[in-house]
């Protein structure tokens, strides 16, 4: 008869125990990767510059942005922000509702600080 190790099973009963607490977290950002890649477009194309700076710069904000706010916050603050520029009476109907405010004032703060720890805007130097 041949004597097992127990070692390797108590290494993996550990590894199972880690993957488990990890997985029983959840994830830190869940944004999905769809829109991760829509924001740093959209980014890029808002501060022209080298496309490798601003792909770094812009996923640099966005991953800022996403370890500040949940995923169903920002999708609620970028629509409302997104559909107040909507012109005549559509947008009417979005920029006319004071609740949505203090939204717009979050999403905007939040956005900047991310922009700005980020190195993005108008301070940068071309």
């Amino acid at each position: 008869m041949s004597k097992l190790n127990p070692l390797p099973s108590a290494l993996t009963a550990c590894a199972l125990l880690l993957a488990g607490a990890a997985n029983a977290a959840g994830p830190v950002n869940d944004f999905p990767t769809v829109d991760r890649v829509l924001y740093v477009q959209e980014c890029i194309r808002a501060h022209p510059g080298s496309n490798f700076e601003m792909t770094n710069k812009c996923s640099c904000a966005l991953d800022a942005l996403a370890s500040s706010v949940k995923y169903k916050d920002y999708v609620t603050m970028s629509t409302i922000v997104k559909a107040m520029s909507i012109g005549g009476e559509r947008g009417g109907a979005i920029r006319d509702v004071p609740s949505y405010e203090p939204e717009v004032k979050r999403y905007k703060a939040l956005v900047a600080k991310a922009e700005q720890g980020c190195f993005l805007g108008a301070a940068d130097p071309k």
